[in-house]
């Protein structure tokens, strides 16, 4: 009993930034991993950032450099903060929880689109 609900996404010049968050609520532990992820048009989801086990933050060699992912003042609450954003970054970008054991819960997704 999961619910992540993401938000910020729009539309941005290139170069441009943009900061998405997610709020989880429901029956949250402290071993579920969270993490980001998109889909752009004909391609498959991807893993763009992530936080590890150990707490340690991870990124695609797509976004290394230009993102941070980062966690707000509630436990609960990731941020993306997205900059240099380039045309290639359009997508739905989805926040994503997994639990130990297994089990994965999606946020609805929200929209990011860089273009002139």
């Amino acid at each position: 009993q999961v619910q992540l609900v993401e938000s910020g996404g729009g539309l941005v010049q290139p170069g441009g930034s943009l900061r998405l968050s997610c709020a989880a609520s429901g029956s949250l532990f402290n071993s579920d991993v969270m993490g980001w992820y998109r889909q752009a048009p004909g391609k498959q989801r991807e893993l763009v950032a992530w936080f590890t086990s150990t707490g340690t933050t991870r990124y695609a060699d797509s976004v290394q450099g230009r993102f941070t992912i980062s966690r707000e003042n509630a436990k609960n609450t990731i941020r993306l903060q997205m900059n240099s954003l380039k045309p290639e970054d359009t997508a739905v970008y989805y926040c994503h929880l997994r639990r130990t054991w297994g089990n994965d819960y999606w946020g609805q997704g929200t929209q990011v689109t860089v273009s002139s």
